[in-house]
Formats: C-alpha cells, structure tokens, sequence
C-alpha cells in the first residue's frame, strides 16, 4: 500500500515559486544590465537553461525511481552529469570573469536559487497532480456509475 502524500502547504508552494522566480530575474537583470560581451551573456543565459532543465531533469528522476517508475541508469546518469556540467561550466566561467567578487557571488548565488526553486516547483507540481489523481480516483470509485449501479 502507498502512504498517502500530504498536501504541499500554500506556504511551501509559493516559497518554491518565488524561489524560482526571484532566482531566474535577479540573475537575468543582472545579465541585461551587465557590460559584458553579448556572447558571455549568450554563454550565462544558457548555463541557466541548461542548469535548470538538468535539475527539474534529476529531480522527476529521483522521484520516478522511488516510486518505482522505471528510470534507466544512463538517463539517471546522464542528469547528474549535466548538472554537474552545469555547475562547473558556471565555476569555471566566474573564475575566469573579470568581475569583481561581489558579481560573481550574485551570479552563483542567484544561479543556486533559481536551481532550487525549480526543483521545488517540480516537486510541488507532481506533488499535487498526484493528489489530484488519487481524489478523482477515490470518487470515481464512490460514484453508483461507476460501481454499474
């Protein structure tokens, strides 16, 4: 038998979304009012994409694997390497800014926390589309239709 999920608390929910969302603008203003070359912006801008969509990527696969949705080891293996990837592209590239260390903490830092809240959003949204699931489950099996009545 399944334990039952709690349902994510509005609190949680929207800390999640803001997390995303404040995460992702900061550090695309930061980008748009930066005066670096518009190819670094290119190279930073897609880190972010990258680096989210590896983290909402190895976070369903966690996820899938307990409960016991088939993930293969190369799929789950290949999100983890991305993510790293992701992560060490973005070390590699402040190392080598010629910003000043202030900038390069706002950049990881924003960065991280857009990281988070996308897996938070993720989790919360599986999170609900399960429950929502088992509640049109249990009523479908409640109605007298359904039973053939």
């Amino acid at each position: 038998m399944k334990q039952a999920l709690p349902r994510p608390t509005p609190a949680f929910v929207g800390a999640s979304w803001a997390a995303l969302v404040i995460g992702a603008v900061v550090y695309l203003s930061g980008l748009w009012g930066s005066s670096m070359a518009l190819n670094e912006q290119g190279y930073y801008f897609t880190l972010l994409m990258f680096g989210l969509f590896a983290a909402v990527s190895l976070q369903k696969s966690v996820r899938d694997r307990m409960e016991g949705i088939p993930v293969t080891n190369m799929y789950f293996s290949l999100c983890w390497v991305a993510l790293i990837m992701a992560l060490c592209l973005l070390t590699i590239g402040l190392w080598n800014a010629s910003l000043s260390s202030s900038e390069k903490g706002f950049y990881a830092m924003s960065f991280l926390l857009s990281l988070f809240g996308a897996v938070a959003v993720q989790k919360n949204v599986r999170d609900m589309a399960l429950l929502a699931d088992s509640t049109d489950t249990t009523a479908a099996e409640a109605s007298p239709r359904a039973n053939g009545a």
